[in-house]
């Protein structure tokens, strides 16, 4: 299972990851906008937004491309490690029941 995550602090990049890992997910963290966003994203099963820490233009953009791969998108205000917790819990549950 692959994870997107748009968004966050770049301190916490690497916290991202672990916290992915360690429920059975690989991600990708972008809290800059590269200049081929659009290519790097590819189709994970998963987007996550943290909107609070993100532009206008890099959400419109992973959207756009979330919308054409069919990849379920989440959203948090909050950028925290417990956020994304709880957006991984939500999806596993969420896939169990499935």
């Amino acid at each position: 299972m692959s994870v997107v995550i748009v968004g966050g602090n770049e301190r916490m990049e690497t916290q991202y990851k672990m916290i992915c890992k360690q429920f059975g997910y690989k991600a990708k963290v972008f809290t800059k906008m590269p200049a081929d966003f659009r290519k790097q994203i590819g189709s994970p099963d998963l987007l996550i937004l943290f909107t609070s820490t993100v532009s206008h233009n890099m959400v419109s953009c992973a959207v756009q491309e979330a919308d054409r791969c069919k990849t379920c998108i989440a959203r948090s205000h909050s950028s925290s490690s417990c956020a994304l917790k709880d957006i991984l819990k939500e999806q596993i549950c969420s896939r169990m029941q499935a």
